[in-house]
C-alpha cells in the first residue's frame, strides 16, 4: 500500500472514530434516541467537506464532529442540535444551500443552520459595522431560536481550543472577542464550565508568561491545600452521613483567569490568593419540594462546626440568578485561618450552573408556561434591536450594559419584584417599567424618601417614581442610565427631538439667506459646514436651531470665502471630523507598510522610536502587549489587558499585529508605584534609601500623606523594563511597616 494510501484509511479511521464517540455520548443521554437522522448528518457533511482541511492540516469534518460532540456532551442538547452542528459550516462552505438542508433534514434544523451561517466569521467583521450587524443577526435569531447561540457558542470552544495554529496577531483577535462578548454572553446563558474554559484559554494566548507561573504555582500548592480541605472536610462529612445525606464533596480550585484578575485588582501576589479553591456540597434530592429545605439543614451543619462570615451568605436558592443559577453560598473560618467558600447545591442544580438552561430541558416535565428570566432577557434584547443604536460600537457597548450585569432586586409600590443590573439607577426603574415612565421621570421615593433620578439602587429597595407632563427626555440622562433598555429608549427620543431641532434651524437658516438675498444651494451649505469644521449639514441645522450658532456676519464671511478664525476657536469639537468635506490636510510622512503576519519588533534607535506607546495604558519593556496599525502605519502599542486594546481586539482585528519588545538596557521608561503602610519615624528614608542607593533608580517625584498612623503615596521613576519594577516592589515590601508596594495602572 503506498504512504499516501495509507495515511488516507488511517484518517478515515481517526473521523469514524470520532464520530463514534459522539454517537456513544449521545447513546448514554436522556434524549429520545434518533440515531438515524444523526448518521444521514455526519455523512452528508463528510461529503461536502471532503477534500477540505483545517489550518492544522486536519481534515474539515473533525471540526464540525467536535463541535457536535461539545453540543451534545457539554452542553447536554439533542439529536436537532447535533445535526445542525455536523452541517453547521456545509452552505457557508460548500455548494450546498439552506434549501437543500430543509430538503434533507426538515425546517427545525435547516432554520438553525441557516441562523449559523448568517452570524459566520464570528459575530466580528473587519469593519465595526459589519461586526454590530452581525451581532445583531446573532441575537435575532437567538431570541427566535436559542439553540443558535448554544451552538455557536460549541463552535467558538472548539476554536478556541486549537487557537494554536493561527498567526499571532489572529489569535489577539479572536482571543480578545473571546473575552469581550462570548464569554460574558456564556455567564449570562448559564454555561458557568464553557465561560470559565474561554476565559483561561483566552487568557493563555494574551498572557502566556502569566499563565503559566500560575498553573505551575496551583501544581506546586496542591499537597498542602489537599491536606486543609482534608482536616476542613473531615467533620462535615462524618455529621451529613450521620443524618443520612447522599452527598458528594470536593474543593474546586478557582480559574487562572479569576486567580489572575485577583492579583491584578488587588496588586497582590499569588501566595496572598487565599480564597484559592471553593468547596462544593452536592447532595441527591429525589422529591425537588425537598431542596431548599436540605441545603438549609447542611448550611446549619456547616455553622455549628464552624464560625461565619455574616456578610457573604448568598441565597440563590430562594431567588435564582438571571442565568438560572441555584445555590446556597456561605463563607466559613477554617482551621487554619483562612476564609473558605462552601457551595451547596443539589444534583439538578449542580447540572443547571455547570451546563446552564440546556440542562433545564433534561428535566423538564410537560409544558411549562412560567416565563424564565432567560425568556425576559431575550425581550430585552429584542426591545434594543427594534430600537437600533446608529453607531455600531455603542450598539455593542449597550448590549453588553446587559451581558455583564450582576443582578439586584427592587420592589415598587405595589410589591412587584423587578431584577435590574447592579448600579441601576432610579432612572432605569422608570424605563424598565414603561417608556412613558421613563420619559416624564422627576424624581423617585427609594423607601419613602426623595432621591434624584440618579440615585443608585440596592437590594430590597422599595422606589416608587414621581412623573410631571411637562419632563422631556434629557442628553445628560444618559450618564445616568445603566441598562441597555433606558438607553436604547432614550437615544430613540433624543433623536426624535434633535430632528424637531433640525427642522427649526433649517427654517432660520433658510430665513436668514432670503433676508440677505442669498441663494440656497448645496454647495453653499457644504462651504459652511467645512469651514465650521462639523461633520454634516444636520449638525450645522442642530446648532442654529439649538442656539449654537447664529447666523450672522460670519456665516457671510465663509459664503464669501473669507477666513473665520475667531468663530473656528469658538466652535470647539471633541472629536476628529471624518467628513468627506474636510478641507484638505497637510500631507503626513507615510510609514513603510507594516506586515501584519509577521511579529513586529519594538525598536529605539538613537532616540527615535519605531512605535508610539498608547497614553491609555503606557505600557513598558516587558508588559505583554500588541500593536494597532493606524492609517498612516504607525504602530500604537498597547497592554493586551487595556481596556482600549480589548476594544480594538474586537472591532478591529485586520490592524493588530503581534509585537515583541528588543532587549535593551540602554532605554528608560516612566513608571508609577503605588505604596501602603504603617506610618512610623524613619520610614521614609528608608523608602529613599532603597530607590535611590541600593537599586540606583532614577527617581523623578515622591508623594507620601499620613494619616492617624497610616500612609500612602506614589512614586515615580525612570525603568528600563517590568523586571526592575518587580524587583524594587518586593524590596520596598520588606521594609517594616510597609504592607502594599505595587504598579499603579495607569
Amino acid at each position: 500500500m503506498e504512504p499516501s494510501d495509507q495515511a488516507y484509511t488511517n484518517e478515515e479511521q481517526l473521523i469514524e472514530d470520532k464520530f463514534q464517540e459522539l454517537l456513544n455520548g449521545y447513546l448514554n443521554s436522556n434524549h429520545r434516541k434518533k440515531v438515524e437522522i444523526i448518521e444521514r448528518a455526519f455523512k452528508f457533511a463528510k461529503e461536502a467537506h471532503k477534500g477540505i482541511r483545517r489550518r492544522s492540516g486536519e481534515p474539515y469534518i473533525l471540526h464540525p464532529i467536535a463541535v457536535a460532540r461539545i453540543v451534545s456532551q457539554e452542553i447536554g442538547l439533542g439529536s436537532t442540535s447535533i445535526c445542525a452542528a455536523l452541517l453547521h459550516d456545509v452552505v457557508e462552505d460548500t455548494e450546498y444551500t439552506v434549501e437543500d438542508i430543509e430538503n434533507h433534514f426538515g425546517k427545525k434544523i435547516a432554520s438553525i443552520v441557516d441562523g449559523l451561517t448568517k452570524i459566520s466569521g464570528g459575530i466580528f467583521g473587519d469593519q465595526a459595522s459589519a461586526q454590530a450587524e452581525n451581532f445583531r443577526r446573532l441575537l435575532l435569531t437567538m431570541s427566535e431560536d436559542i439553540r443558535v447561540i448554544l451552538i455557536k457558542m460549541a463552535d467558538r470552544l472548539h476554536n478556541m481550543r486549537t487557537l494554536g495554529s493561527m498567526l499571532p496577531s489572529k489569535q489577539y483577535k479572536i482571543a480578545g472577542e473571546t473575552l469581550y462578548i462570548y464569554a460574558p454572553l456564556a455567564h449570562r446563558l448559564g454555561l458557568f464550565a464553557i465561560k470559565t474554559e474561554l476565559e483561561d484559554l483566552a487568557f493563555k494566548y494574551e498572557h502566556p508568561d502569566a499563565y503559566n507561573q500560575i498553573k505551575q504555582k496551583i501544581a506546586e500548592t496542591e499537597e498542602s491545600r489537599q491536606q486543609i480541605y482534608n482536616n476542613f472536610a473531615k467533620p462535615i462529612v462524618a455529621k451529613l452521613k450521620e443524618l443520612g445525606f447522599d452527598f458528594e464533596m470536593k474543593a474546586r480550585v478557582k480559574s487562572i483567569y479569576s486567580i489572575w484578575n485577583k492579583m491584578e485588582a488587588k496588586h497582590i501576589p499569588f501566595e496572598e490568593v487565599y480564597d484559592l479553591y471553593a468547596v462544593r456540597i452536592i447532595f441527591k434530592c429525589p422529591n425537588e419540594a425537598d431542596e431548599k429545605k436540605e441545603c438549609w439543614t447542611i448550611y446549619s451543619v456547616i455553622t455549628d462546626i464552624y464560625k461565619l462570615h455574616p456578610e457573604r451568605t448568598r441565597d440563590w436558592v430562594s431567588r435564582p440568578k438571571a442565568n438560572g443559577y441555584k445555590a446556597l453560598h456561605l463563607t466559613v473560618m477554617g482551621p487554619d485561618g483562612n476564609w473558605i467558600e462552601v457551595q451547596i447545591r443539589s444534583e439538578k442544580m449542580d447540572e443547571i450552573a455547570e451546563r446552564g438552561f440546556a440542562a433545564h430541558w433534561k428535566y423538564k416535565v410537560g409544558n411549562s408556561d412560567e416565563e424564565s428570566e432567560l425568556d425576559i432577557w431575550l425581550k430585552t434584547i429584542k426591545d434594543i434591536l427594534e430600537h437600533p443604536e446608529p453607531n455600531a460600537i455603542d450598539f455593542l457597548d449597550t448590549i453588553k450594559l446587559n451581558l455583564f450585569s450582576t443582578e439586584i432586586f427592587v420592589f415598587t409600590p405595589k410589591g412587584e419584584l423587578i431584577t435590574l443590573p447592579k448600579d441601576a439607577t432610579a432612572l432605569d426603574l422608570a424605563f424598565t417599567l414603561h417608556s412613558d415612565l421613563g420619559f416624564h421621570c422627576i424624581a423617585a421615593k427609594v423607601n419613602h424618601r426623595l432621591v434624584p433620578l440618579s440615585q443608585k439602587l440596592q437590594s430590597g429597595d422599595q422606589v416608587e417614581i414621581l412623573t410631571s407632563k411637562s419632563q422631556t427626555p434629557k442628553e445628560e440622562w444618559l450618564n445616568l442610565v445603566t441598562t441597555a433598555k433606558a438607553r436604547s429608549r432614550l437615544m430613540t427620543a433624543l433623536r426624535k427631538d434633535r430632528r424637531k431641532i433640525i427642522a427649526k434651524g433649517e427654517t432660520q437658516f433658510k430665513e436668514y439667506l432670503a433676508n440677505n438675498h442669498l441663494d440656497y444651494s448645496n454647495e453653499l451649505v457644504t462651504k459652511i459646514v467645512s469651514a465650521l469644521g462639523l461633520q454634516n449639514r444636520e449638525d450645522l441645522f442642530f446648532k442654529i436651531g439649538n442656539e449654537e450658532i447664529t447666523p450672522n456676519e460670519n456665516i457671510k464671511k465663509i459664503i464669501k470665502g473669507k477666513s473665520v478664525n475667531p468663530f473656528m476657536r469658538y466652535l470647539k469639537l471633541s472629536f476628529g471630523n471624518n467628513s468627506k468635506n474636510e478641507p484638505a490636510k497637510p500631507q503626513q510622512p507615510q510609514h513603510p507598510t507594516i506586515d501584519r503576519k509577521q511579529t513586529y519588533i519594538l525598536r529605539d534607535v538613537n532616540g527615535v522610536k519605531n512605535y508610539k506607546v498608547a497614553d491609555c495604558c503606557c505600557p513598558i519593556p516587558g508588559d505583554d502587549v500588541l500593536g494597532y496599525v493606524e492609517d498612516d502605519e504607525t504602530v500604537v502599542v498597547h497592554k493586551r489587558e487595556c481596556p482600549v486594546a480589548m476594544r480594538l481586539k474586537s472591532s478591529f482585528g485586520p490592524r493588530l499585529v503581534s509585537t515583541q519588545w528588543e532587549a535593551s538596557k540602554s532605554l528608560s521608561f516612566p513608571a508609577k508605584i503605588e505604596i501602603q503602610g504603617i506610618d512610623r519615624m524613619g520610614i521614609l528614608n528608608e523608602i529613599t534609601r532603597v530607590i535611590s542607593n541600593e537599586l540606583m533608580l532614577d527617581m523623578r517625584g515622591l508623594t507620601i500623606q499620613a494619616n492617624e498612623g497610616v500612609f500612602d503615596g506614589t512614586v515615580n521613576i525612570m525603568v528600563h523594563d517590568t523586571q526592575v519594577v518587580e524587583s524594587l516592589c518586593n524590596k520596598l515590601r520588606k521594609i517594616k511597616g510597609v504592607q502594599k508596594a505595587a504598579r499603579c495602572k495607569e
